[in-house]
């Protein structure tokens, strides 16, 4: 993923109030952000840790999404839709996003499992445990990466079908 600044950041949104664009806060550590590593930025609100905000790079433009954590618990084992990995060291949660445009408007959402803290780029760079004989781990990894940013990019355009 490419560097964006924080102005780029916040006029991103696709489907939040102005209001919520002012009141974003930065992950702690924005500046020092290993971009290179990133398929999507995400992380969760620090004041309201029931929300989340997550930034993909849709047909070369910067689309961000504010999501929400539904209140129902989901177990541990859960797999996060976007990394696909079953054995995860950080919990699953549901969250939800309203739909850009009218749609959002009149209430319409989109939800999926994913890693509680937005950890999947680092999970997905993780070498997978040798299947068999002759197994290439380092393929396997390009395959999660390639397969997380495909995950990401369908959700996000999910929510932008709303417009």
């Amino acid at each position: 993923m490419r560097s964006f600044t924080e102005k780029q950041i916040r006029t991103s949104f696709v489907n939040s109030t102005l209001r919520e664009r002012k009141e974003l806060v930065l992950p702690e550590n924005f500046d020092g952000l290993d971009w290179d590593r990133l398929e999507y930025l995400g992380w969760r609100d620090q004041k309201t840790p029931a929300m989340g905000y997550v930034f993909a790079e849709i047909d070369g433009e910067l689309v961000g999404v504010v999501m929400r954590q539904s209140d129902a618990v989901v177990r541990r084992r859960a797999m996060c839709n976007w990394c696909e990995d079953v054995a995860l060291p950080n919990d699953v949660v549901f969250l939800s996003a309203k739909r850009a445009g009218a749609a959002g408007r009149n209430g319409n959402t989109i939800g999926t499992l994913v890693c509680a803290g937005f950890q999947c780029s680092a999970n997905v760079r993780v070498l997978p445990r040798v299947a068999y004989e002759g197994f290439d781990v380092e393929a396997a990894r390009v395959q999660r990466i390639e397969a997380l940013e495909l995950n990401v990019y369908a959700f996000v355009s999910a929510v932008l079908k709303g417009q």
